[in-house]
């Protein structure tokens, strides 16, 4: 299910915010990890979360509905090549998770348009990302999990999908999970029985959870993540 800002009013908004859809988002349902953050922004406030570029990044009010937008190009070089526009969730380690969240781009439509979620994070050069973007099979810089490991990042997957649209004005709900363990990571679009992509991995297993893009703009809400918590200072 998709939500388009353009034709939703707030009564819409909050009525999908009820629907089997949602509950299922809610409640992560393939997972019987607790719940170790929720956020909706509909305090206004961001104060947990730490921005490669706090000047990119601001909550803002959609109709009524408050939403963690990144709305310019973050004034940040990546110390190898990587995303640019990253806002970190404080204090928050995990190793098995899985990450929900509604995304929206806010970008002109092209081959690589695209929204972020970046997870397992060690620092800034050391990192899972999935880019999520209209690009074929075929580019191997886009539309695919990517791994950042003191070097320009590259592509790990071993399933990806023919590329998705990002609508203008509409929210979907994106899914990733990993398993630390196995080395598993799927990522979900909208459709939360079919994945578009999958890697294998186990470089990092544990780290930090953050939202963005590469080099566009967009905007997030209502996050749930359920997973392991971890002390940085104590796991290895």
């Amino acid at each position: 299910m998709k939500i388009s800002l353009r034709t939703a009013a707030l009564a819409g908004f909050a009525l999908m915010m009820t629907s089997a859809s949602f509950i299922q988002f809610a409640h992560a349902a393939d997972s019987d990890m607790p719940i170790v953050y929720q956020e909706d922004f509909e305090d206004g406030s961001a104060d947990g979360w730490e921005p490669t570029d706090p000047a990119a990044w601001k909550v803002i009010d959609e109709n009524g509905n408050k939403v963690y937008s990144q709305f310019q190009a973050s004034k940040y070089e990546p110390p190898v090549r990587s995303p640019f526009n990253i806002s970190w969730i404080k204090d928050l380690w995990v190793s098995d998770c899985v990450i929900d969240v509604w995304m929206k781009s806010t970008a002109r439509e092209y081959g690589h348009r695209d929204m972020c979620v970046f997870f397992n994070a060690q620092d800034a050069t050391h990192f899972y990302y999935t880019h999520i973007a209209p690009a074929p099979p075929d580019d191997q810089h886009a539309n695919k999990i990517m791994i950042v490991n003191g070097e320009p990042r590259l592509n790990i997957c071993t399933k990806t999908n023919p590329g998705i649209h990002w609508e203008d004005d509409t929210y979907y709900h994106v899914r990733v999970v990993r398993d630390t363990k196995s080395g598993t990571i799927k990522v979900y679009w909208n459709d939360m029985d079919n994945t578009i992509q999958e890697a294998k991995d186990t470089t990092f297993t544990f780290g930090r959870i953050g939202f963005g893009t590469f080099d566009d703009t967009g905007c997030i809400d209502n996050i749930t993540i359920r997973g392991i918590k971890e002390n940085p200072s104590s796991t290895k």
